[in-house]
């Protein structure tokens, strides 16, 4: 049952922007934030205890949520993925500020054993990924402030993850076709 509401509460959060966007349309007013407020309440106590620092987004999320099913004012929902990117942004700087960067952490769960020249290729690429999130944070926060519904679903609910479906495939396509000839 647990790894089933892990699933379901991981679904709901992915798919986030698409649930405010129908959760809006078509419940009754402030249905969505309460049920976005019960989800993350959900995450919060399923989460395993070495996931801390994923704690944060998931708190923010709660306090807009509730905050806005409470005030009755459903814009603070739009700002949840701007928090996410920012959470994001702060692990993978830390990461590279502390070291093993984000990236390496992820590729010596492959391959333990890592030359030096693969560290300094996986920071530079933890640094691309940070731009990134702070271009998706960016767009994010000026589509939850300028734009309407429709506009922030479609970039956050869409274009956001063919972003980062981009970057992982052109990384993949450098690293495959280009570093294995050198």
């Amino acid at each position: 049952m647990r790894l089933f509401l892990q699933i379901v509460t991981s679904l709901v959060v992915i798919g986030y922007p698409l649930a405010v966007y129908f959760g809006l349309h078509y419940l009754p007013g402030g249905t969505i934030a309460l049920l976005l407020c019960a989800v993350l309440l959900l995450r919060l106590m399923l989460q395993k205890q070495k996931l801390k620092a994923l704690r944060l987004p998931i708190f923010i999320g709660i306090g807009l949520t509730a905050g806005s099913f409470f005030a009755r004012e459903h814009d603070l929902l739009l700002f949840y993925p701007v928090v996410i990117n920012l959470t994001m942004l702060g692990l993978f700087s830390y990461s590279l500020l502390r070291g093993p960067s984000m990236i390496e952490q992820l590729a010596r769960l492959k391959e333990p054993d890592l030359p030096q020249t693969a560290v300094s290729y996986l920071n530079k690429v933890t640094l691309i990924w940070c731009g990134l999130f702070v271009f998706n944070a960016s767009v994010a926060f000026y589509t939850a402030l300028y734009t309407d519904l429709a506009t922030w679903t479609l970039y956050n609910g869409l274009i956001a993850y063919l972003l980062i479906g981009l970057l992982l495939a052109l990384e993949w396509l450098y690293r495959t076709l280009w570093l294995k000839k050198t």
